[in-house]
């Protein structure tokens, strides 16, 4: 039986790849190490840990700055797939000291543990993000794209995307970083776009845009960015490792359209929506360019927008005991740079 280290695995991705691998690969022990901050619940893994023992899955409760717990469960494993973050942009705004040392600071703990252990370790995915891409410079951003992070937590994680290459240059660590675009689908936090449009229709309480709603974003399933995460796992080493991956769909939609189709399929008054000031370190434009994923592992989305859509709105409407426990956190108090105190 094969082990795979799935840090941040109580969070929205990660929990949705610890879904992923333990119905795919029933040959494979999960191991999940996650700090339980506000955005990771136990009610996300795809097994009751509270009910019983289960040889396939196993859970510690720890934060990735941990080195010596890092080492402890890096030493176990055959693979390594690092989730684990703050990734909540505006959230960084407001308190940007826990995005550095959660995203860098961690992230150098465990390439420090797949270091140690590399003679064991087959392949170590760092997962980043689109964000450190910053606005689009070209119709689609390739991965050769500048890194212009507009945000802390935009530059957090270049700077943990950066450690990861580095390490895998100056200690030929088996490192592949992926970079996903907008990834929405089941058991997201209220804070982001998608869940807080749905669960705010539900509610009959108003859908705040910002700015005019004319930034754009590629949004992409989590089930897809899942699959793009397997398959990189288990491609040939000459292919992926060192290598950077983007994981989007080519297709960009407006935030605004986004909230009035929501409205739309879910019948909601189009009167909630309300307009607020643009958030400070807004990207314009993001598209992703993933012919190099589709080149050379043959992976393209397979989840459209409209079935996408619909499944999350879906589950959302199934599992309102879920997401009725996370209502107070969707709204996060900034300063602007002219000292305005507002909520977004």
């Amino acid at each position: 039986m094969k082990t795979i280290l799935i840090t941040g695995g109580a969070g929205f991705i990660g929990s949705g790849f610890a879904h992923y691998i333990y119905d795919k690969h029933p040959d494979y022990k999960i191991i999940v190490a996650d700090a339980l901050t506000y955005a990771g619940s136990v009610e996300n893994f795809p097994v009751p840990i509270w009910k019983e023992h289960n040889e396939r899955f196993e859970f510690w409760y720890g934060n990735v700055v941990n080195g010596e717990l890092m080492d402890t469960l890096v030493s176990q494993c055959d693979y390594v797939v690092h989730f684990a973050a703050e990734s909540h942009v505006t959230r960084s705004i407001y308190d940007n000291s826990q995005f550095f040392q959660t995203d860098v600071i961690g992230t150098q703990m465990v390439a420090n543990s797949v270091c140690k252990y590399k003679e064991r370790v087959r392949r170590f995915i760092h997962i980043s993000s689109s964000e450190v891409y910053g606005t689009a410079l070209t119709p689609e951003m390739s991965e050769d794209h500048p890194l212009n992070p507009m945000t802390p937590y935009a530059a957090a994680k270049a700077g943990a995307d950066r450690l990861v290459y580095s390490y895998c240059q100056t200690y030929a660590i088996p490192a592949v970083i992926v970079r996903p675009f907008n990834n929405y689908g089941p058991r997201q936090h209220l804070e982001k776009a998608i869940p807080r449009f749905v669960t705010s229709v539900v509610l009959g309480e108003e859908i705040r845009v910002h700015g005019d709603g004319g930034m754009s974003r590629d949004f992409v399933h989590v089930e897809d960015n899942c699959e793009a995460i397997d398959m990189i796992l288990h491609a040939p080493a000459d292919k992926v490792t060192g290598e950077v991956f983007n994981v989007g769909t080519g297709q960009h939609r407006t935030i605004i359209s986004i909230a009035e189709e929501i409205i739309t399929r879910m019948n909601g008054d189009k009167s909630i929506l309300t307009f607020a000031d643009e958030r400070p370190g807004q990207v314009s434009r993001h598209t992703a360019d993933i012919s190099k994923i589709g080149k050379l592992l043959g992976w393209k989305p397979k989840i459209g927008w409209q079935e996408g859509l619909e499944m999350t709105i879906k589950w959302y409407m199934e599992n309102e005991d879920w997401w009725r426990k996370r209502l107070w956190l969707r709204d996060i108090p900034i300063v602007r740079a002219d000292g305005k105190r507002e909520f977004h």
